[in-house]
């Protein structure tokens, strides 16, 4: 960087930072951070053009330029933020330069351009990458859970689980289906799983193909899929449709599908009569009194 270029700059910080400051306030007005308080944005925006400063010998390489970028992240300001405060940065470091000049010829507006841009596009680079790798990080953990979210395998007793589904069912997530319940089926050791329609808003031909897919691959393993959470408008749908689901169970509520389970493993509920007695004795007390 010419050193003479880099000498103005530095002497003149305050006045470059009060123009700058001036340009991204009014800027603000109509853009994406009006919903920031004015005190978080200014003392925000005071720090950003001290590591801009402070990145000057550096070639826009320091720690204060990445803990300011993660900080940002955290925080969830947006990226234009960035590029727009440094394109304005660069606007005014270019003007004051150029206003202090004697004389300006096309050979000193080029070594001023070049200065300039040879300080800020290595500030502009490091923190959009930044913002990249942390998004698609944040984006990819974000998938993952979602993934484990979107088919959960409860085990409720011995050999019975749960899998109640909720939302629309696509392609990708009626693989997500399928593999966790092979999956927890055996981890599991289950005999009976009740795949639980009722947060389902629309079951469709791909989305009964799907649930048929999925009981048939775990009654190839051995064990039996109950559906259950079958509305009056999805049955009506699902004969309209032609769908054939005679060959597993189906069940109105997830109760009866859970009696159904507990027959299929060889137990019932049964009433305390121990219980019935401590009621009738109570009953019995009240009317007396």
């Amino acid at each position: 960087m010419h050193k003479k270029l880099q000498r103005i700059v530095v002497e003149n910080s305050d006045t470059i930072i009060k123009n700058w400051l001036e340009q991204v306030s009014e800027k603000r007005k109509n853009e994406y951070t009006n919903a920031i308080s004015e005190d978080l944005f200014q003392s925000t925006s005071r720090e950003f053009v001290n590591v801009i400063f402070t990145s000057l010998d550096n070639q826009g390489l320091t720690t204060e330029l990445d803990q300011f970028s993660e900080r940002l992240i955290n925080l969830g300001w947006p990226l234009s933020y960035i590029t727009d405060g440094l394109q304005s940065f660069r606007r005014v470091t270019i003007d004051f330069i150029l206003s202090r000049s004697e004389q300006i010829d096309s050979e000193h507006f080029s070594t001023v351009l070049d200065m300039v841009d040879g300080w800020v596009d290595p500030i502009i680079n490091r923190l959009v990458n930044e913002y990249s790798g942390s998004w698609e990080n944040t984006v990819s953990l974000q998938r993952v859970a979602l993934q484990e979210l979107s088919a959960p395998l409860i085990p409720v007793m011995k050999n019975i689980t749960i899998m109640p589904l909720i939302g629309t069912i696509d392609t990708e997530r009626a693989k997500q289906i399928m593999e966790n319940l092979l999956e927890g089926v055996i981890k599991h050791n289950s005999e009976v799983v009740l795949i639980d329609i009722t947060g389902v808003p629309v079951v469709d031909t791909m989305v009964a193909h799907h649930i048929i897919q999925a009981a048939e691959a775990v009654r190839l393993i051995g064990s039996t899929c109950i559906l259950v959470g079958i509305r009056p408008e999805i049955a009506q749908t699902i004969v309209n449709l032609g769908i054939d689901l005679g060959k597993f169970p189906t069940k109105s509520s997830l109760r009866k599908g859970f009696e159904t389970a507990l027959e299929l493993t060889d137990r019932k509920i049964v009433r305390s009569k121990e219980k019935d007695q401590t009621i009738e004795h109570m009953l019995s007390s009240l009317n007396k009194e």
